[in-house]
């Protein structure tokens, strides 16, 4: 479906069409039409689906043909925007401001970790859209640095993660404190639409129309997928080969374990391949210049753990590595999503070790397919060089009691961060 065909107001058709978009993803096309007819949706798609322009499109286009409530206050967001990570509010953020150029619409920041005070003043100076993660979002809200009860669209994203890391009180603490569903236009996304996701839809949206886009749909269409069955100790000798014969690629490897991460972002270090570590307990301004030297092509790798990762978007990523599979079928889909985005064709490469195949039988079943295997190359199972240790001034989490300090993260790990010489180990 063209983009020109729904009912956008013109300002947004024309920030969409400046942007470059030109036709749906398949939940654009379902959603989209419902919420620009005024009706709730909840939705269960994938990262990389386009999820984040529909919520975007349907809320600017609210914003701009529905006049604000009757005396409202600079202080009083008119839409707000709720994510479960520091990384996914940038991101949602950097989408905002690329569609809503000319539209006259202000939007604000809200996250743990750093910019406390500026964060603070610039709500405090008045916003038409908030967006952030629960803790810092209800901390302000808690000092009356601003109020909801002017709100006229709230969306909720990664409704599901909202769960995983305990936020579903604070969720619904700030849901209470909006306008009646009836009075506002709902969205909630999420990559499953388990009973406790469609729970909170029902207590907190007003009829919401459900709107399904199959994770296989996802997986399969355009990501080249493999899996190699490989012994524990050549994981780490394949890897560097495979990544070494791909010198123009942009990977994201995938590992289970926080110390398991450490050791495969040393052995790249050393090996001749930049790379960057994205954990749960490295200084937010570090991720954040990880992230944007990972985009620029700095970074031939990024080395993340589930949490860490979960909803980056970064356009251009060429492949992706399940040094450990995960033993969440789900977290297959999220980790591939990574990859083939915007039309783009992608690479899933798996490795089947056995302390985590076991896994494979369920993510083979969730995908609705069974992963092409290929015989381990073994030209490509080089002698890798020792590694080194992450310094321990990377490992600094952010100050106790940050606002939004439980939402994840990740951390940084970019050669350029040591301040002083990293020790060797085998």
């Amino acid at each position: 479906m063209p983009f020109d065909v729904l009912p956008l107001d013109p300002r947004l058709k024309a920030s969409v069409a400046a942007t470059g978009f030109t036709h749906c993803t398949p939940i654009q096309e379902q959603a989209l039409p419902r919420l620009l007819a005024g009706k709730d949706v909840a939705g269960q798609a994938q990262t990389g689906t386009g999820k984040t322009a529909t919520f975007l499109l349907a809320l600017f286009n609210h914003l701009l043909r529905e006049p604000p409530r009757p005396g409202r206050l600079p202080t009083q967001p008119r839409a707000l925007v709720m994510a479960p990570t520091r990384e996914l509010v940038i991101q949602i953020y950097r989408d905002a401001q690329a569609l809503g150029q000319g539209l006259d619409i202000t939007l604000g920041l809200a996250y743990g970790g750093v910019d406390y005070d500026k964060q603070r003043d610039q709500i405090a100076a008045g916003v038409d859209v908030l967006i952030g993660t629960p803790g810092r979002l209800i901390d302000f809200l808690n000092q009356g640095v601003y109020d909801l009860s002017a709100g006229q669209v709230i969306v909720l994203d990664e409704a599901d993660r909202m769960f995983d890391l305990g936020f579903i009180k604070d969720v619904r603490y700030m849901m209470r404190r909006l306008p009646p569903p009836q009075e506002r236009l709902s969205m909630m996304f999420s990559a499953t639409l388990a009973q406790r996701v469609l729970e909170l839809a029902y207590e907190h949206m007003h009829d919401p129309e459900l709107v399904r886009i199959e994770p296989e749909k996802v997986t399969v269409d355009r990501v080249r997928q493999v899996i190699y069955h490989t012994a524990t100790d050549e994981k780490i000798r394949l890897l560097i080969g495979l990544l070494q014969s791909l010198p123009e690629a942009r990977s994201m490897v995938f590992v289970n374990t926080k110390a398991e991460a450490e050791r495969v972002w040393g052995y790249l270090q050393t090996n001749d391949i930049p790379a960057g570590l994205m954990t749960g307990d490295v200084q937010q301004r570090k991720r954040e210049r990880l992230l944007e030297q990972f985009r620029k092509g700095e970074l031939a790798a990024l080395v993340a753990t589930d949490v860490a990762a979960r909803g980056l978007h970064i356009d251009g990523v060429t492949h992706v590595f399940n040094y450990d599979l995960p033993q969440d079928a789900e977290d297959y889909v999220h980790r591939i999503g990574r990859t083939a985005r915007a039309g783009a064709a992608g690479e899933a490469i798996s490795f089947g070790c056995e302390r985590y195949v076991y896994s494979l039988p369920e993510i083979e079943k969730y995908i609705g397919q069974k992963l092409p295997v290929e015989p381990v190359p073994h030209d490509m199972l080089v002698r890798p060089k020792p590694r080194v240790r992450l310094a321990e001034e990377d490992r600094v989490a952010p100050r106790p009691g940050a606002g939004g300090g439980r939402s994840g993260g990740g951390g940084s790990g970019g050669g350029s961060s040591r301040r002083r010489p990293p020790r060797r180990t085998h």
